[in-house]
């Protein structure tokens, strides 16, 4: 059965857990709840013992996986496995070991697979085999038009009560960034607590909520990298709105296409994550970006960074002299976020 992380705390209470749980999507709070619902009701049954597996680079080891879980647990009757997928995607063997796992899962284990990336094409036989012994919560991205009732839902379940409005209000400030509004929701239930407003109103919510539209540098890459041409354009007019100057941005911009490029050389992918620092909470997001773009046009992206660099401070070459750093770093971002862009880069 498919869930939606909604409601999986309602069917988690429902039935006894199921031997086998598939989290999957690219909404990493969402992803990040459900697999803590699922870890808070393996421990309300007795769960104590947690495995956890990477299974990500060219050579997952899933033999020492299946070793694991058929071994017997020396320090409790039941134990949660959790297996870390980040792209999703087994591959042929990983396919075939998850298949065999769930078609002989020991009694005294409860197996969780937690993808950080997912699309209809990535289910295939293995979430299958997931599916006929236990359940799938998919978090599929929240659309524009579901934001508000996503809001509303999460304020309820924090005992808040909003107008209207003033959901529109919170959500149009988080700009679809999930984790700003739980944030945001999460401090409006300590102020609720300490005896803050109850039922809010437009008002309301804006003396207590940050604006979340004051749009930082590391949304602003993000937003890039994600192919989000639009959020790039108007995240950067409510920077420049603010009295944010370039230079003060381009460190962070820079820091993020030289990651890119760097990557995008890589043999290893998997060892230039971790060479490079990158989290794996945000693995899928550069993937995704590294699709888009060759590994030269990711290096030509950092001198095109340099010369916006070079015009924000005064240090024109011939031929830049009327050139707006604005608007050379807007189109250097949205060609990152849209390979139709790079038309703009030559104009």
């Amino acid at each position: 059965m498919e869930l939606t992380p909604d409601r999986l705390a309602r069917q988690l209470a429902a039935e006894p857990l199921r031997p086998a749980w598939l989290v999957a999507g690219t909404e990493n709070l969402l992803v990040l709840e459900a697999a803590d619902e699922i870890r808070k009701a393996a421990r309300a049954q007795g769960i104590d013992e947690r495995e956890v597996h990477d299974m990500e680079g060219r050579d997952p080891d899933w033999d020492g996986l299946s070793a694991s879980i058929h071994a017997p647990s020396l320090f409790a009757n039941r134990r949660l496995v959790e297996v870390r997928l980040p792209t999703g995607k087994p591959g042929v063997a990983g396919s075939k070991m998850i298949c065999e796992i769930c078609a002989e899962l020991p009694a005294d284990v409860v197996l969780l697979v937690i993808a950080n990336d997912w699309s209809r094409s990535h289910s295939g036989k293995w979430s299958e085999a997931i599916g006929r012994v236990g359940h799938s919560c998919i978090a599929w991205p929240i659309k524009p038009h579901e934001l508000n009732g996503w809001v509303e839902r999460r304020l309820r379940s924090r005992a808040l009560k909003a107008t209207p409005d003033a959901v529109a209000r919170l959500a149009q400030r988080v700009e679809g960034n999930l984790l700003a509004a739980a944030q945001e929701i999460d401090k409006l239930a300590l102020l609720a607590a300490s005896g803050g407003e109850q039922t809010l109103d437009v008002q309301a919510m804006d003396a207590l909520v940050s604006d979340s539209a004051r749009f930082d540098v590391f949304r602003l890459v993000d937003a890039a990298l994600n192919g989000h041409p639009v959020q790039v354009s108007r995240m950067l007019a409510g920077l420049r709105a603010e009295g944010e100057a370039v230079p003060a941005l381009l460190g962070m911009v820079a820091k993020e296409l030289m990651t890119l490029a760097a990557l995008s050389r890589a043999r290893n992918l998997a060892a230039e994550f971790k060479a490079q620092r990158v989290w794996d909470s945000k693995q899928a997001m550069y993937m995704r970006a590294l699709k888009r773009h060759s590994p030269e046009r990711w290096q030509q992206f950092v001198a095109d960074v340099g010369a916006v660099d070079r015009i924000a401070k005064g240090r024109v070459r011939l031929g830049e002299e009327s050139a707006d750093a604005w608007l050379q770093l807007e189109r250097v971002l949205l060609a990152v976020a849209d390979k139709s862009a790079l038309a703009l880069l030559a104009s």
